[in-house]
């Protein structure tokens, strides 16, 4: 994980309705690097509220299909947060960004990869920086193939995969990218550790900035 650099200043932070806080980043200060934050059973509702966010082009490219608020409810409701990898952006006022949802399968050496990104944090890296954490997380557990279904019109998805040099295959609107892992090294466990350490430290001190004036459910851990 390590220190993930963006390619730009981050846009103001949105609220989970994807209307930008004005104010909740700088927009002229620059930030080298952008804490992404293991998440757990307790950020359930988070997750939830992040992914009902998202327009229906959005929830089509995410789901294959403009899933409604229901069925959202229900994926995430069945999200197992200790056999898959979920982990995330979040802002100032700890609202979920952009998150990924790394899915290992039951035959082992494979995991698909989920991700979305609210429209206001859109085009500074941070897509990017997160399929490249996947990958890292995903070597360090033992996965060898990974693989990433978007739509076939998703653009800047297709572009990080083949950067990546994933191989594509097309079936109508969709399409799926698979990409060959190598082993893990003692680099990738030590960048994943020190990322990981960096994001709590992140993500507890945004805690302690809201805790005097915020609701109770901003203070959770």
């Amino acid at each position: 994980m390590g220190l993930h650099r963006l390619k730009a200043p981050m846009d103001p932070e949105p609220d989970l309705n994807g209307v930008a806080t004005p104010g909740a980043v700088p927009m002229n200060t620059p930030r080298s690097w952008v804490p992404i934050r293991t998440l757990a059973c307790r950020h359930r509702a988070r997750v939830s509220l992040h992914l009902q966010a998202l327009d229906d082009a959005d929830r089509a490219r995410r789901f294959g299909h403009p899933a409604s608020n229901e069925r959202i409810q229900r994926y995430v409701g069945q999200m197992d947060f200790d056999a898959d990898a979920l982990f995330g952006v979040f802002d100032r006022r700890l609202k979920l960004v952009a998150m990924v949802h790394l899915a290992f399968q039951p035959q082992g050496g494979v995991a698909e990869f989920g991700i979305s990104v609210l429209p206001a944090v859109r085009g500074c890296g941070i897509g990017a920086l997160l399929f490249e954490h996947a990958i890292t997380l995903a070597r360090n557990r033992g996965i060898t193939r990974l693989i990433i279904h978007t739509a076939r019109d998703n653009a800047p998805m297709l572009a990080i995969v083949r950067r990546a040099g994933a191989e594509l295959s097309f079936d109508g609107g969709d399409a799926i990218a698979t990409l060959p892992l190598a082993a893990d090294t003692l680099g990738s466990q030590i960048q994943e550790m020190l990322g990981h350490q960096a994001a709590e430290l992140d993500y507890r001190m945004k805690s302690q900035a809201l805790i005097s004036s915020s609701p109770s459910e901003l203070r959770q851990p």
